[in-house]
């Protein structure tokens, strides 16, 4: 899974980060600040939405309607989201504001790794994953002539990106558990392709699918798992991803690592 943030109409290219880092800053005195916040095919992670619909006080359906589309995903089989730009010419973020980003403690992952992409994949024959790192240097972005170097170590740790990093390598694998097709015959936008949907992108929804079928009595769930699970959505996010690898296809639920 590579975290994905795209400006149209714009020569870039991606190099491996070694061992020495990179240098980069962007704050308001960088000639181009904010102008990254426009014209973006900016994928959004389950986690991502979690984040941003419980920052703004909004339930994940109304954040899903009201700032998402639906695009295709990394495969066939299920579709990816992406954040839905403003109408106007600029097609500006609607998260921007005359001094920045007005979502900034929640932004998306792929906002807040920028100039960074990630990449992970498991190691053939364990449970182990591979993570890669390389820098993204698009021609408008003056941040790289920046003074200011990072190790990767560094850069993760200033941007907060533990919590994104671990959640979203757990979806990288039930996406690539998608991949395999297991909703085979019954067509796109199936019932479990839309139950799928519900679980990954509508926390609150699944939420209430949880306790109305009481999904804890078949789970084995501890009362500590369940206080956690009831208390907090990322909880009930790793939950619905286990639950979702049992439920279609028989895969061990402590797949995930």
């Amino acid at each position: 899974m590579t975290t994905k943030h795209v400006r149209q109409s714009a020569d870039f290219g991606n190099k491996s980060i070694g061992k020495d880092g990179f240098d980069f800053s962007c704050h308001p005195g960088v000639s181009c600040f904010k102008d990254c916040c426009r014209k973006l095919d900016l994928y959004l992670y389950p986690y991502d939405i979690v984040r941003l619909k419980n920052g703004l006080s909004l339930s994940s359906s109304d954040f899903l309607y009201k700032y998402t589309r639906v695009s295709e995903g990394s495969h066939p089989y299920f579709p990816s989201l992406m954040l839905l730009m403003n109408d106007d010419s600029e097609h500006l973020c609607p998260f921007l504001g005359e001094e920045g980003c007005l979502v900034y403690k929640d932004r998306p992952s792929s906002c807040r790794t920028y100039p960074v992409e990630r990449a992970v994949e498991r190691v053939p024959g364990s449970r182990s994953l591979t993570t890669h790192y390389f820098i993204t240097n698009h021609a408008y972005c003056k941040g790289h002539a920046e003074d200011k170097h990072y190790t990767i170590r560094k850069w993760e740790s200033e941007q907060q990106l533990f919590d994104f990093n671990l959640m979203n390598d757990l979806w990288a694998q039930v996406d690539a558990f998608f991949a395999t097709n297991p909703w085979q015959g019954e067509g796109t936008a199936g019932p479990l392709q839309q139950l799928a949907f519900m679980v990954c992108y509508n926390i609150d929804e699944f939420r209430g699918y949880y306790n109305d079928h009481k999904l804890w009595k078949h789970s084995g769930l501890d009362k500590s798992s369940r206080r956690l699970i009831e208390r907090y959505d990322a909880e009930l996010l790793k939950y619905g991803f286990q639950w979702l690898l049992t439920m279609l296809g028989g895969q061990d639920s402590n797949r995930l690592v």
